[in-house]
């Protein structure tokens, strides 16, 4: 009798184990692509957006885990090209966020430049994503409002030109049907919020960023429910 209830109890154990290998994996892999405003240079860790937002969407309880921020200062589309997509497709990412483009106006990349590199960095993006429209795009900041803005001007109109950027941003996520963000209008309250400047005075500071979040958060959110 006894060995009857230990087999039947093996078998048990056996068949639940069998279902749990089998169970798919509900858990939503984030991987956050981007350059400075990505890595969150200005604050401490843990507090960049992508942080506030994986912790914020673990709260409301959705299974989700930043696997990966390669981001870096002064990185370029050209260097997520580089440099981070390799880091994206080894994570398997199931979810993703970009903000990329403000070193490639510093630096003087045109807009058609600008404009085929973002595609190249989308487009291997959602290859990779097993539902393409779990890529949210975020745009670039308005870096002239910080106090040592101007300095990288090289004599153009900093907030025109990243508004021009942006409308690309903004284009592509139109024609391929992606939500996107837009932190610029936010961006602006650093010229007369100084708390929402880094030390730097140049980067937001962590208040700025948790700011963003808070309107990257609801997208994100609505977009992970489906």
């Amino acid at each position: 009798m006894k060995k009857s209830i230990f087999i039947a109890a093996l078998f048990g154990f056996f068949a639940l184990f069998v279902q749990c290998m089998n169970k798919p994996d509900n858990k939503i892999r984030y991987v956050a692509i981007g350059d400075s405003y990505t890595i969150g240079t200005g604050a401490n860790e843990g507090e960049a957006w992508p942080d506030i937002l994986t912790n914020n969407l673990q709260k409301a309880g959705t299974p989700i885990e930043l696997i990966a921020n390669p981001a870096r200062n002064g990185w370029t589309t050209q260097d997520v090209i580089d440099h981070e997509l390799d880091i994206y497709n080894k994570s398997e990412p199931n979810f993703a966020t970009l903000l990329i483009g403000v070193n490639d106006w510093v630096q003087g990349v045109d807009s058609a430049t600008y404009h085929r590199h973002l595609n190249i960095i989308i487009n291997a993006m959602q290859a990779k994503l097993p539902d393409k429209h779990k890529l949210l795009l975020v745009t670039i900041p308005d870096f002239s409002m910080a106090p040592a803005g101007a300095q990288y001007s090289n004599g153009r109109d900093i907030s025109q030109g990243i508004t021009d950027f942006n409308n690309i941003i903004k284009q592509e996520a139109a024609t391929r049907g992606l939500k996107v963000v837009d932190v610029f209008p936010l961006s602006k309250e650093m010229a007369n919020d100084k708390t929402l400047v880094a030390d730097d005075f140049l980067h937001p500071s962590a208040k700025e960023y948790a700011l963003w979040e808070k309107i990257i958060y609801p997208v994100a959110a609505e977009m992970l429910k489906k």
